[in-house]
């Protein structure tokens, strides 16, 4: 282990001996919001000074049998010896690797619930239909995943087909998942309407947003401008008689939200609230790490059929991720909610591109 490794896992040791002392603190012990916060802090480093320790140990016992093998005559001592230093080297080696990726940063937003924007893009008719398909692909995660779907805001169109969706997916975790999902999605196949059996290409754009607190994000009032109306369903047909349809804008960023779930105009208010502020929770995010543009936007990206995270082919039986260049034949299943093996494959490409960043 390189000393810098060495001395911030030191330094990492010290801050978990400073949690267990805070922890014993009559007055944190009072305060349940400084509590809450050295106890996610203990158990966020408790993990990797285990894993500490075990090197430690593991190390200082290799050292003593190479020692020892220094000078030992007994041929089968040696070979015992010789055995303890193979097998332990190996160790250290698993637990340096286990202790780099203990020791990447974890996303803050992991375990929050998240809002989720499906929009059709490039592709008329067939886009709906394509962005219905993926958010009932992403009701059957959300369903295999045990978290629930709250819908906020849908505009259908004829057909089964959607325009866009809103909803909230609440459970732990699911930021720490479905964030993969932002971006441009690609289907090929014959739409159902077409009678020459030629394959169309269509998009759906897909958003995530970590949901966050009124903590989190300061909303003035003044800056809203909050619109009512009737809610409307497929084909314009009107879903109830009274003006419980909200649209919020958002003056200072333009943002436009807009809810008619709910029966009830407050109700529609207070989630078209809770899609500003993950918006602009976003948005300053992006700032403090210096982007240009909000992630909503880069997310989506335009729309246009040669942008694309990943690419759903019928004919072919395939599904294409193309941020790590991965193909699965079992379209169906992936459809049908069984997305572990793609966030797998993603989660430990972005866990090998930080490893390689903190080097």
């Amino acid at each position: 282990m390189d000393e810098r490794l060495a001395a911030r896992l030191t330094d990492v040791e010290a801050s978990f001996e400073e949690t267990l002392v805070q922890l014993a603190d009559n007055t944190i012990l009072s305060d349940q919001n400084k509590y809450r916060e050295v106890s996610s802090r203990h158990a966020e480093l408790k993990p990797i000074v285990e894993a500490f320790r075990r090197y430690t140990e593991t190390s200082t016992e290799v050292a003593e049998a190479r020692e020892l093998a220094a000078n030992e005559q007994d041929p089968e001592m040696a070979e015992y010896l010789a055995d303890t230093i193979a097998s332990g080297t190996d160790e250290l080696e698993t637990i340096e690797d286990e202790l780099q990726r203990l020791l990447i940063p974890k996303d803050p937003d992991d375990d929050k619930d998240v809002i989720v924007e499906v929009r059709a893009a490039a592709g008329g008719d067939e886009a709906a239909l394509w962005a219905g398909d993926l958010y009932r692909m992403y009701e059957r995660f959300a369903e295999r995943s045990g978290w629930a779907i709250e819908p906020i805001d849908l505009s259908a169109t004829g057909g089964g087909g959607v325009k866009e969706v809103t909803f909230a997916v609440k459970g732990k975790g699911a930021w720490s998942r479905l964030k993969y999902e932002a971006g441009p999605h690609r289907v090929q196949r014959v739409p159902t309407t077409e009678s020459q059996g030629r394959i169309h290409t269509s998009m759906g754009t897909v958003a995530v947003l970590p949901e966050v607190e009124d903590v989190d994000i300061q909303i003035n009032d003044n800056d809203l401008i909050v619109e009512t109306m009737r809610s409307q369903g497929p084909g314009g047909q009107s879903v109830n008689t009274t003006d419980s349809a909200v649209r919020i804008t958002h003056t200072p960023t333009g943002i436009v939200v807009s809810c008619q779930d709910e029966k009830s105009q407050l109700q529609n208010k207070i989630k078209a609230m809770r899609v500003l502020r993950a918006r602009l929770y976003q948005i300053q995010l992006e700032e403090q790490q210096g982007e240009r543009a909000a992630a909503r936007k880069s997310q989506v990206g335009s729309g246009d059929r040669s942008e694309k995270i990943r690419t759903y082919n019928f004919k072919e039986n395939r599904v294409t991720d193309h941020r790590i260049g991965l193909t699965i034949h079992s379209l169906p299943a992936v459809l049908d909610g069984d997305l572990d093996e793609l966030h797998e494959a993603l989660i430990a490409d972005d866990m090998a591109r930080k490893l390689s960043e903190g080097e």
